[in-house]
């Protein structure tokens, strides 16, 4: 296959940037070797400053050093690695979530160096989630995306020696080993998510997803244009018209060995570039981030890299549901009716809601494998962004359980949602007089008329949705956050799935 010379090789993609990066990062815990650039010591806000440090607590307030969460203060010396303090706050607050932040702090104040090392006090915290904790930190906020920058001066991690008192060798390097599976899955979906449109087609995430698929442990089928028709995916080929670039169905499948403890079915969207269609975006901020409004996919292929390495029991599907929404003669219209897998008619009222259009084949799919549970992830809506913010996803859903496997799983990875109401009486709003649901309802609570279009999908069989639309990036390095795709999502799918039981 002749490929162009502007395309990342999808061969090459499965050993770099990122993953290239991780499989040559090291992080253990026990004594270093002394050859590091840096040395860190955790300072709580009360209790003894580390011996180590040589500075009083009195000398670092005076240098501007207040301990809090995500404090640091570089020393460097004449001879010897640069000492770091970094705040912990109080005691009392040590959680695996704090140190994920701290380490992250760590890792940007000592940039520069690839060999690092940090003495810290966990307290009371369980060790092997702290360790975790610690040691994905210091693999997400290490990231970056620089395969398309020829002089870059990033350093890239060589190793990390975590200095947390004693503990049993083998359980701590079960902890760390975790922690690079957790740290993978989110930089498989950073990397594809930072990777520019015309670097990165519906039909190059196919075959990346099966090369992943060959290393990782999952199986991976696609569905080109012709497939596509023969399914009666129309949700998917009407968003498609307008690109010349066909759309791909990627049905991703990992089940374990032994009997499978439950069926669990993964949704994500994957417009990998979204103009508006007909409905064009303006030319604004927003419109450059486009190239991440296959977010969704990307998290999901992201979780599946881990599934095999974590353990998972439960037997998963995925769809990644990947076009172009471009504008041109051949683009779907408003008032165009487009008719879904399944038979459901939907009526076009603005073609820069395609994503839930998109996903909605996938859904009748998903009921045809028989899931126990359906998790769908999109960069839906603008109105989650202005709900939530930059740091909060939307999460709705139609099963108590499902909603609190998400909140648990949100919980242990720090990737943070808000359950939003999912009201029906806002349902009428998506009715049609020409067809059985129309994908837009009325300027207010756009996040939760985009979930119930998809609830109507859903066929009562158990489903959460994460609208990720504001947390899908961010403009600067935000603790282990790195300044770009945040692959939010994707650890935390790979928890839920991994617990997942019917």
């Amino acid at each position: 296959m002749t490929r162009s010379p502007n395309k990342l090789i999808p061969a090459d993609f499965a050993t770099v940037p990122g993953l290239d990066a991780l499989d040559t990062a090291e992080v253990r815990v026990g004594p270093t070797d002394g050859d590091v650039g840096a040395v860190g010591f955790g300072v709580h806000t009360d209790g003894d400053v580390p011996a180590g440090l040589g500075f009083s607590r009195e000398a670092l307030e005076a240098a501007g050093f207040d301990a809090k969460p995500g404090a640091t203060l570089l020393l460097p010396q004449a001879d010897g690695p640069d000492l770091v303090a970094v705040g912990l706050g109080a005691a009392s607050d040590v959680s695996p979530a704090a140190l994920r932040d701290a380490v992250a702090s760590f890792l940007r104040a000592a940039a520069r160096h690839g060999r690092l090392e940090l003495q810290i006090d966990l307290g009371d915290a369980d060790r092997a989630s702290a360790l975790t904790a610690l040691a994905e930190g210091a693999l997400l906020a290490r990231y970056r995306y620089t395969v398309l920058i020829g002089d870059s001066k990033h350093v890239p991690l060589a190793s990390l020696t975590l200095g947390a008192g004693a503990g049993d060798a083998e359980a701590d390097a079960a902890a760390v080993a975790a922690a690079s599976v957790s740290a993978r899955a989110a930089i498989v979906a950073r990397d594809l998510a930072n990777t520019p449109p015309g670097h990165l087609t519906a039909t190059d995430m196919a075959e990346i997803a099966a090369v992943l698929g060959e290393r990782f442990g999952f199986e991976v089928t696609s569905y080109d244009k012709a497939g596509l028709i023969e399914l009666g995916c129309g949700g998917l080929l009407g968003v498609n018209q307008g690109s010349v670039e066909e759309p791909r169905m990627v049905v991703l499948h990992y089940k374990p060995e032994g009997d499978a403890t439950g069926r669990l079915g993964l949704i994500g969207k994957g417009i990998m570039y979204d103009s508006g269609g007909i409905s064009l975006k303006p030319s604004d901020p927003m419109h450059l981030l486009m190239k991440m409004d296959m977010g969704g996919a990307a998290a999901v292929l992201g979780a599946f890299t881990g599934l095999r390495d974590a353990g998972a029991t439960s037997e998963v599907f995925g769809w990644l549901m990947c076009t172009d929404n471009m504008p041109s003669a051949t683009a779907y219209k408003l008032g165009d009716v487009l008719t879904a897998r399944g038979g459901t008619t939907i009526e076009v009222k603005n073609t820069d809601a395609e994503g839930r259009i998109a996903m909605s084949d996938a859904f009748a799919l998903a009921n045809e494998q028989d899931v126990d549970a359906i998790i769908d992830i999109a960069t839906l809506t603008g109105a989650a962004l202005v709900s939530l913010g930059g740091h909060v996803a939307a999460m709705l859903g139609n099963d108590d359980r499902v909603v609190e496997l998400l909140k648990d799983s949100s919980a242990s990875t720090d990737e943070k949602i808000w359950q939003m109401p999912l009201e029906r009486k806002y349902r009428a709003q998506l009715d049609s007089n020409i067809a059985d649901i129309s994908n837009l309802g009325g300027p207010y609570g756009g996040a939760i008329t985009a979930a119930l279009f998809l609830d109507h999908f859903t066929g009562g069989t158990p489903w959460g949705h994460l609208d990720i639309a504001g947390t899908m990036q961010v403009e600067k390095d935000d603790s282990w956050r790195t300044q770009g795709a945040t692959g939010f999502g994707a650890r935390l799918l790979l928890d839920l799935a991994t617990d997942f039981t019917a």
